[in-house]
């Protein structure tokens, strides 16, 4: 085979139409052997290439007579001393860490490992036991695919509704994806799948981890999987677990799944874990990075190279103070949104990223090349705003272009819900945005992604039936998970067949819902909870793929009114401006009404007093929003009016009397039921009050069109994606 010189860049397998250019960044390395393989379960590679050209600390090669569905690997030369940091061994076949796909998931054995497994030394005494045939391939691809006129869409987040979900679980049960296409990238952007999306009326999807990872050997040896994917082992290869073929073939259907996704109007965020890979700590396997240059890749302790710091939990971080390791995860990113076509990202555990000697630093070396990059300029950026290290809880010091997954919203939403005093004041700050925690960063509402569920914890369903975890099915005694879930079961721990309790709960997950719909900032919906999704009080249900976690599709009637409820709770929150407003409220009267923006209101219709907000007995609230408080902007440039709208919340044991505002001081005062979360029966109410029972939400409309009859008002269709961009 011919051997050219090739190029430093792009690191990775780059082919060209020609040939293939190979590049491989290690600093402490003394050689690099390029191996080729025929199959993708070979124990021996074919052809070994020494590469002999170094430039910058990159070794690479190109070869002209190699083309895409190459399997390959590494073997990475160097000193075996784990003492100083330095774990190479050339016995170990090493995934390209820019590799564009991977073939399969490894099959775990002792070869994995870079030391004598059950050596007194520990990890001290290398192995040389090949592992070639336990370690998956890396695959040369050709990365052209017909885009057409594909491109980002660009939905502003005061429109934006984003669906957590999961690629396998959404799809797996569904009876009208293909059975060929279940669990897969295709099965997510079928026509059932598309027309489920849009009838909810979503529009984003978040994806949970489809880069390339690993699965743990202890989750593996017990018969279970790593399900949500947080163990990356390929930065820039999509999970082939979610591949209908394989081999490379990801690639393309990832494409597909984005290109099909778009064209309905759906942006994809892509769930990505930077902060740590699936190698472990100083006694996981080398796979990768640990064995191309492990001082390089990842954070080490000072004082002992030997072990990891971990800010994640997981056994390692990245060391995001080498340019190489920060050029890696730019280098994926950039990659994601050019080729891949994605339209944003949520940083798992994101302050690791910005961690520079010990501490978060929001002028980090991170932050800076963020900003400045024209590619990320134009997608969403999401961060979780939380890890395991000391200080790591950094919710609202994120900067500018960020927007963050708000813990405290969540929180404060739960509280209140399962009647715990005192939380009227912290509600009132998550309802309009939590201002307190956002505004300092010179961000607006957008900064906020509100949300009560996620894929970490309870589903809404569970929220209301469960108040211990549950987690037997993950073979560890029921020690993992969160055991404070701010939880209610509202009578029996459990599924139950008492009806009372049943409607109990469902009045709950609407009211749940409708808080989420009717709050300021960027809703967050995790997949099932309209429809009333359980996963049997597992509040960690990382390692289970399979019922406990995929989406049931046989609904009862309960859960088909569930998903039609949340249905129209987004549409009424796409059709009124002043729910998804783009600034904070001023508390002060805005042009086109002598009225403040938003008033809060207790039970007599007056405004809340300093007395009020400190009543720790105190379960109801009123939030009144006047229509002029749109900050939207029309076509010609004329301010956009929205409906004069009142959220009535009642947390209490009891029903509570409240008397609607007189607005109309010449006139009759008219008030329209468009949603109450404890009846069917939406009223028209004239100069007078409500009764807003126990755990229970009411949005009222002030002033109806006579024109049309008050029950079409809220049943009038929700407008399409499309329109919905243009408005």
């Amino acid at each position: 085979m011919r051997i050219w010189p090739g190029r430093p860049y792009p690191l990775g397998a780059t082919w060209d139409g020609i040939g293939v250019n190979f590049a491989l960044f290690s600093e402490h390395a003394t050689g690099v052997e390029l191996c080729l393989f025929q199959d993708e379960g070979d124990t021996r590679e074919s052809l070994t290439l020494w590469l002999t050209e170094r430039t910058d600390q990159v070794w690479h090669c190109y070869l002209p007579d190699l083309r895409p569905g190459q399997f390959y690997g590494y073997r990475v030369h160097g000193p075996y001393e784990p003492q100083l940091g330095h774990r190479f061994n050339p016995a170990k076949l090493l995934i390209d860490p820019y590799a564009k796909a991977i073939t399969s998931t490894i099959e775990w054995s002792n070869d994995l490992f870079a030391y004598k497994v059950g050596e007194p030394l520990d990890d001290l005494e290398p192995d040389h036991d090949n592992s070639a045939g336990r370690v998956p391939k890396s695959v040369v691809i050709d990365s052209a695919f017909s885009w057409g006129d594909d491109g980002p869409i660009h939905v502003p987040y005061n429109r934006t509704i984003i669906y957590e979900c999961h690629v396998k679980g959404m799809t797996m049960r569904h009876p009208d994806v293909p059975p060929e296409l279940r669990g897969t990238y295709l099965g997510l952007c079928s026509d059932a799948m598309l027309d489920y999306f849009q009838k909810l009326g979503v529009t984003a999807v978040e994806l949970l981890p489809v880069h390339q990872s690993v699965v743990d050997r202890h989750l593996a040896e017990r018969g279970l999987t790593n399900y949500w994917g947080y163990n990356t082992i390929g930065f820039f290869a999509p999970e082939v677990r979610y591949a209908t073929r394989g081999l490379g073939n990801q690639v393309h259907e990832f494409k597909t799944m984005v290109k099909t996704l778009h064209a309905a109007g759906l942006e994809v965020i892509l769930d990505v874990v930077y902060n740590h890979t699936g190698e472990g700590n100083h006694l996981g396997p080398t796979l990768s990075m640990k064995g191309i240059d492990n001082r390089a890749y990842y954070r080490l302790e000072t004082e002992n190279p030997r072990f990891y710091t971990d800010f994640t939990g997981t056994g390692n971080s990245l060391n995001m103070q080498h340019p190489r390791t920060i050029q890696l995860v730019m280098d994926s990113l950039r990659y994601w949104v050019d080729e891949m076509h994605v339209d944003g990202f949520r940083f798992d555990l994101a302050p690791v990223l910005a961690r520079e000697s010990y501490d978060v630093d929001k002028l980090s070396a991170f932050f800076d090349v963020m900003h400045q990059d024209p590619t990320l300029a134009r997608v969403k950026l999401i961060a979780e705003p939380w890890d395991v290290g000391p200080g790591g809880y950094q919710a609202g010091n994120f900067p500018v272009r960020w927007t963050e997954w708000n813990g405290k919203y969540r929180d404060a939403v739960r509280k209140f819900w399962r009647g715990e005093p005192g939380q009227v004041s912290e509600l009132a700050s998550r309802l309009a945005g939590s201002s307190d925690i956002f505004s300092h960063s010179d961000r607006g509402l957008y900064a906020s992604i509100n949300f009560i569920t996620a894929h970490d914890g309870y589903t809404l369903r569970d929220l209301v039936s469960y108040e211990q975890k549950h987690n037997d099915a993950n073979g560890e005694n029921n020690q993992d998970g969160h055991n404070d879930n701010l939880s209610r079961n509202w009578g029996t721990e459990g599924e139950t067949t008492d009806a009372n309790i049943i409607s109990m709960r469902y009045r709950l997950m609407r009211s749940f819902l409708a808080t989420l719909a009717f709050s300021q900032g960027v809703p967050m919906l995790a997949h099932g909870d309209e429809l009333g999704r359980t996963q049997g009080g597992n509040n960690n249900a990382y390692a289970q793929d399979n019922e406990i976690t995929w989406m049931n599709w046989d609904l009862t009637e309960e859960q088909a009114a569930l998903l039609k409820f949340t249905q129209e709770l987004l549409a009424i929150r796409q059709a009124n401006p002043v729910l998804r407003r783009r600034h904070f409220f001023r508390g002060e009267a805005v042009a086109g009404s002598t009225r403040k923006d938003v008033t809060w209101i207790r039970p007599d219709g007056r405004e809340l007093s300093d007395v009020d907000w400190r009543n720790a007995g105190a379960h109801v609230i009123g939030m009144l929003i006047d229509g002029a408080a749109t900050d939207e902007v029309g076509e010609r440039g004329h301010a956009v009016l929205g409906d004069t709208l009142l959220i009535l919340m009642n947390a209490g044991e009891d029903a509570m009397p409240f008397s609607l505002p007189a607005l109309n001081a010449e006139g009759e005062n008219i008030w329209v039921t468009m949603v109450d979360t404890a009846r069917e029966e939406l009223l028209v109410v004239r100069n007078g009050a409500v009764s807003v029972d126990p755990h229970a939400v009411m949005l009222l409309r002030f002033g109806i069109d006579r024109r049309m009859p008050a029950a079409m008002e809220l049943r009038r269709e929700r407008p399409s994606i499309v329109e919905q961009h243009t408005l």
